[in-house]
């Protein structure tokens, strides 16, 4: 079991799963969902056994309720190998900004909700 943390709103068995707030993409729906987007679009890359991932996935939906403007979605690199390298993602978590359908902005590791919508302010 995982020590508790600030990121920790579930219990560690808990599967990462997508709510109603947060867009599923995959390698055949990405280039579609981020360049037809009205607003910015924060894409995060991860995994199902990226603990990181895992703790930041609450934040997210949260983000994403908070912020009807923005919209947030999930790309699982194990199943989306194209996205993925095409666009370099080595770490995960990494959130990846999308106005325009062009990425503006990276993030890369697990943060407190704070410094997410720090980080995110200017898309908000």
């Amino acid at each position: 079991m995982e020590p508790s943390s600030a990121f920790s709103m579930h219990p560690s068995s808990e599967r990462h799963t997508m709510s109603e707030h947060v867009m599923q993409l995959s390698d055949s729906t990405f280039d579609e969902q981020i360049g037809s987007a009205s607003g910015p679009v924060v894409v995060d890359f991860w995994a199902e056994w990226c603990g990181p991932c895992k703790q930041i996935a609450p934040i997210l939906d949260e983000i994403a309720l908070e912020n009807p403007g923005l919209t947030v979605a999930k790309l699982n690199i194990d199943d989306n190998f194209e996205v993925t390298r095409r666009y370099g993602v080595m770490s995960i978590p990494s959130l990846i900004v999308f106005k325009d359908g062009v990425e503006v902005d990276r993030i890369v590791g697990a943060k407190p909700k704070g410094a997410l919508v720090e980080s995110l302010s200017k898309y908000l």
